[in-house]
């Protein structure tokens, strides 16, 4: 369905735009997203467009997040089309004054990728922190949990 050239291009892709966040650099960070992206970010804001999503980023790069870092790895790829693929990757951001990301600020991001003109763009990103399940969660997944018979 799709070649290992178009999953190294999107892979690039990406790169670059872990490369314009640790730039600062919110118009070249946004360029690689179409027009009309939808980029959820991991607080549930939600950004429509790319104008939007500079202007968003301008104002992060300009206050609390001025000289971070963001480093992220693509975990998997997969293509729904020949110009469609689907990405999860996990990501954190190390602020400037620290020398380590928390491991509490890691992320895992969904990312929908189109081909467009011959160059991939990201339309749709879902950013959410990992963190441990709490007590409720933990409660809730036994309650879910089939329970084996005794007698087996």
């Amino acid at each position: 369905m799709s070649s290992p050239t178009e999953a190294a291009a999107i892979r690039e892709r990406m790169q670059q735009l872990y490369e314009c966040w640790n730039q600062g650099d919110a118009q070249a960070y946004a360029a690689c997203f179409t027009e009309d992206v939808d980029y959820v970010a991991f607080d549930g804001s939600h950004i429509k467009g790319r104008q939007a999503n500079a202007e968003a980023h301008q104002a992060l790069f300009d206050g609390v997040l001025r000289g971070s870092t963001l480093d992220g790895e693509v975990k998997s790829l997969r293509f729904l089309a020949p110009d469609v693929a689907l990405i999860h990757t996990e990501g954190v951001i190390k602020l400037r004054w620290q020398r380590k990301a928390p491991k509490g600020r890691r992320s895992i991001q969904t990312t929908v990728a189109v081909k467009r003109e011959g160059v991939w763009f990201f339309t749709a990103f879902q950013n959410t922190r990992i963190q441990p399940p709490n007590a409720f969660a933990r409660w809730m997944l036994r309650l879910m949990t089939p329970k084996r018979s005794a007698s087996r």
